[in-house]
């Protein structure tokens, strides 16, 4: 578990971490640099989850060995699929990463919301319902290892 107090926003007791995969833990299927690494040190504070239709094909071989939970989501209503599996875990005690249109439901919905903006870009929609924006994937992840930095962030 992750707890982070940040003055004038909220308390934070997170337990799920949940990502998408392509476009934000990978590009074109493969995984970008740093990701397995950023991964595996967080799966010692949070229950990791990978959600995605698998575009690519590559998904499990690519997360292989990375301590997280795989589900694969129908390509029809990925926003509602995403948003009811985080309702499932409990929407005050997750964290959520994305990029696609298809997050923004589950980033806006959760306690903790992060867009990241890589190689195929962000919706604007998951954007404006992001709490956080950040430009890489590592650098998202490295603010759940570093919370001061979310706390410098969201404060008021």
């Amino acid at each position: 578990m992750i707890e982070i107090k940040i003055p004038g926003y909220c308390d934070l007791h997170l337990e799920h971490l949940v990502l998408d995969y392509n476009g934000t833990l990978a590009c074109d299927g493969e995984l970008f640099d740093g990701v397995r690494e950023c991964l595996t040190a967080l799966s010692e504070l949070l229950e990791i989850h990978v959600l995605t239709a698998d575009t690519f094909g590559k998904v499990r071989s690519r997360i292989k060995g990375i301590p997280c939970r795989l589900s694969i989501l129908s390509k029809e209503n990925q926003d509602l699929g995403k948003l009811e599996y985080v309702k499932n875990l409990g929407l005050s005690r997750s964290v959520c990463i994305g990029n696609g249109r298809n997050d923004r439901l589950m980033l806006k919905e959760s306690a903790l919301g992060i867009a990241v903006v890589l190689k195929e870009g962000a919706a604007a929609e998951t954007l404006a319902a992001a709490d956080v924006v950040c430009p890489s994937i590592v650098s998202a992840l490295e603010l759940l290892q570093h919370p001061m930095r979310l706390v410098a962030t969201l404060r008021s």
